[in-house]
């Protein structure tokens, strides 16, 4: 008898690299601005076939029940959408904080979306599980579409973008921010002017006053750990907030240079060096 088929992929991280708050809509989500990279770091997601229809998550996560856990949703989803009958034992080694900002959970859907079109053999276009991401997630289409990419709306309105190779050392304060309490804050701005792509070009540079997180001041008056470690991070370069935190990151030319200032990090703060991504991993498992 041959082995159960099973998939092992990877969900990378992201940066925003900016991130602007535009305007907020009718139905209360927000228009934004922001240019999204991936990078090395990452979760990784064990797909092991079923031949009933059962999707089940075969790992516990703390503090996450299976019914709400975002690549659980997305199998079943997938299962609804195509009338597929087969089902998965999906296995998931978390890597990336929870609340932090990196996208983790848009990720693990996303590779989850990516990974069981190609399990059950469904064939369905990237478009499409594009479409069925932004059920899930702001965030889950842009690793489905599977490139650095300029996003405007609230986030499903991609570009592809070419950038320059780069290290970040990544920050994790030690604690989890929620995304919806920053963007309900009376104190938020929503009205920053839209910037064009060409403003983002590839020679532009980070430490540019446009590239900014419109997020950052809210987040750091609501927690105090990240505005503690942005202040720390800054004194080695254009450190910023990523998404709505609380991860915080400043980039480098070269991985010796994110090493050394990561040595240098004090008692009580944690981190890693990564390195930005030209591509997600999966990008040719769709079309």
């Amino acid at each position: 008898m041959g082995s159960t088929p099973e998939l092992i992929c990877p969900a990378p991280a992201k940066l925003n690299l900016f991130l602007l708050v535009t305007g907020r809509r009718p139905d209360g989500y927000h228009t934004l601005q922001t240019l999204f990279r991936f990078i090395d770091r990452a979760d990784r997601l064990t797909f092991r076939l079923r031949c009933d229809s059962q999707v089940r998550r075969v790992t516990q996560l703390p503090g996450v029940e299976a019914e709400h856990d975002l690549s659980v949703r997305a199998a079943r989803l997938l299962q609804e959408t195509t009338g597929c009958r087969l089902g998965v034992d999906l296995a998931l080694e978390k890597n990336l904080p929870l609340g932090g900002g990196l996208g983790g959970g848009s990720s693990d859907a996303a590779t989850t979306l990516l990974a069981l079109n190609r399990l059950w053999n469904l064939r369905l276009p990237r478009a499409e599980l594009q479409q069925l991401g932004l059920k899930l997630g702001a965030d889950v289409p842009v690793f489905v579409f599977g490139r650095n990419a300029f996003a405007e709306g609230i986030g499903e309105r991609l570009q592809a973008v070419a950038l320059p190779p780069a290290w970040y050392l990544v920050l994790v304060p030690p604690v989890a921010v929620s995304t919806a309490s920053v963007f309900a804050d009376p104190a938020l701005t929503r009205s920053t002017t839209p910037v064009t792509i060409r403003a983002f070009s590839e020679g532009c540079d980070p430490s540019d006053p446009l590239w900014r997180n419109d997020l950052e001041a809210v987040v750091c008056r609501r927690y105090v750990q990240v505005a503690d470690h942005l202040q720390w991070l800054r004194q080695f370069g254009p450190a910023a907030l990523t998404g709505s935190g609380a991860c915080v990151f400043c980039p480098f030319d070269s991985e010796t240079g994110a090493r050394s200032v990561l040595e240098q990090l004090p008692v009580g703060m944690q981190g890693f060096v990564a390195e930005g991504l030209p591509q997600h991993p999966l990008l040719d498992w769709a079309q």
